[in-house]
Formats: C-alpha cells, structure tokens, sequence
C-alpha cells in the first residue's frame, strides 16, 4: 500500500446524499444499478453506477444515505455516465455494502 498524506486526503470531496432514484442497469457487464443521489445545494443531484445489487433492493434504496466521493472526473461505464463514486466495503463473499452515515446527517455533509 501507498503511504498518503493528510494533503491527499484533503483532495478528496466525500459527501453525504440522499438516494432520490434507482434503476436498473442490465448494459453494465457486472450487475449494477444506476443511482441518482442528491447532495443538496450546491451540488445538487449526481448519478452513480453501483454494484450492489447482492444487498440491496431497487425499492428500499430511496431514501437512504449514503457517502459519495464527488470530486472525480466523470467516468463513461457502458452507455451511462456516472458522476460520483458511492462508496461501499466488501462483506466477506467481497459483494459491496454501502458505506452510510449511523445518525441523521444533512445532504451534502462533508466527510472529515
């Protein structure tokens, strides 16, 4: 592992928001969903590909808060463009489990 700084660290913009949409993603390669997250202002709402389809249900991801690093360049995944990168850790099978806050945060909180 790469030793970083508290400087590298700082580079990084990781928010909380809320999921407002989710939707099937049957292009991506992997399975996968496609989020729309709201950060609230001023950031707004983000889209994000996520591969958490193991532990999570379409239905019972909106609403939920979850922690998003939005300070990446847009990446093209299939023929979707996500903006955001939804943060999760592997279970011991290595599927994702979302990476959320255990307490009633604002949208848009920064992690620090």
């Amino acid at each position: 592992m790469t030793e970083a700084s508290f400087d590298d660290f700082l580079k990084l913009d990781i928010r909380c928001g809320t999921i407002v949409a989710a939707r099937p993603f049957p292009e991506a390669r992997k399975p996968a969903y496609k989020l729309e997250i709201d950060f609230g202002a001023p950031l707004g709402t983000r889209k994000s590909s996520a591969q958490i389809t193991t532990h999570y249900q379409l239905d019972e991801l909106i609403g939920k808060k979850v922690m998003a690093v939005v300070n990446f360049p847009p990446r093209q995944i299939g023929p979707f463009m996500s903006e955001v990168l939804t943060l999760g850790v592997p279970d011991a099978a290595g599927e994702v489990v979302l990476v959320m806050p255990d307490q009633p945060v604002p949208d848009g909180g920064k992690l620090f």
